[in-house]
């Protein structure tokens, strides 16, 4: 019994020695390649935003839908993802030329689509439509009352058709003076719908010191659990901010007094939606 004890023990201490010797042998993860989207992805048949807007402009003034069968591929760098909560399964993307949005199933993007990422995207096999004019990439969705448009993908999905390029850029980053001379200008919202920019020297109508952005309590109407905030001296038809009630920042009493907000502007229909993507995208104007 004695001996039968020593052949285990030799043999417990012969393989962990073989493991030990072993473990060198083992290849190092290679940090150069992304664990993140579809790196077989190529540089090809890029086309830019602005035509990209160009091209299936039919299809988004008219609320359309329609599979994307060329061979098509889009760059932009991140302008605003879900890191505060008030962008939805959505992420903004701008290539210097306009800016689109790609609807995505997931939540935590930002954890690996940040503001400054530039990625590579490919259009072949997914939807492009629009909702309220604004256009969106995406999958179809049929809602409970039998329409169907362009909806968030699944995270499996847009794995497959999305390429990180490069490291992150934060200050490559800047929003765009928002030209309130063209705030109803049909092709002005057209072009730059979707885009991050900045609005100065506006104040927001219901702020006194006490309101909050999105409160949930029924004090303000909800239209998807957002609420609509008015500007002094803007039509509210045409421009809101709007604040989702999940929002980190949703029960952050608004500033009084004049103030510069940034956000992505979306549009519905003819009116701009502000969405702001963190608290900091409104402070006081000088």
């Amino acid at each position: 019994m004695k001996d039968f004890k020593n052949i285990i023990i030799l043999a417990f201490v012969a393989l962990l020695s073989s493991c030990m010797a072993d473990k060198d042998s083992f290849d190092a993860p290679d940090l150069s390649v992304s664990p993140y989207g579809n790196n077989s992805i190529t540089e090809t048949n890029v086309i830019s935003i602005a035509d990209l807007k160009t091209k299936f402009s039919t299809v988004i003034m008219n609320n359309g839908m329609k599979l994307i069968e060329e061979d098509l591929k889009i760059k932009g760098t991140v302008t605003g993802n879900d890191i505060q909560g008030n962008i939805y399964n959505q992420v903004f993307i701008d290539d210097g030329t306009s800016a689109f949005i790609i609807c995505i199933a997931q939540g935590g993007i930002y954890g690996y689509l940040p503001v400054g990422q530039e990625i590579l995207v490919d259009l072949k096999g997914l939807y492009i439509g629009a909702y309220g004019q604004q256009g969106e990439i995406g999958t179809p969705y049929t809602s409970a009352s039998g329409s169907t448009y362009v909806s968030r993908m699944s995270r499996f999905i847009w794995n497959e058709h999305f390429k990180l390029l490069g490291k992150v850029e934060p200050s490559s980053v800047t929003p765009i003076e928002f030209d309130k001379t063209l705030l109803t200008n049909a092709n002005y919202i057209a072009a730059n719908c979707g885009r991050l920019m900045t609005i100065r020297d506006v104040e927001l109508q219901a702020a006194d010191g006490k309101a909050v952005f999105a409160p949930d309590d029924g004090s303000v109407p909800l239209t998807a659990n957002c609420a609509n905030r008015n500007f002094k001296d803007i039509s509210s038809s045409a421009l809101v901010l709007r604040t989702s009630t999940y929002a980190d920042f949703a029960g952050n009493v608004m500033p009084t007094g004049k103030v510069n907000v940034t956000g992505i502007f979306t549009r519905y229909r003819n009116t701009w939606q502000i969405l702001l993507r963190t608290i900091d995208d409104i402070q006081p104007a000088p």
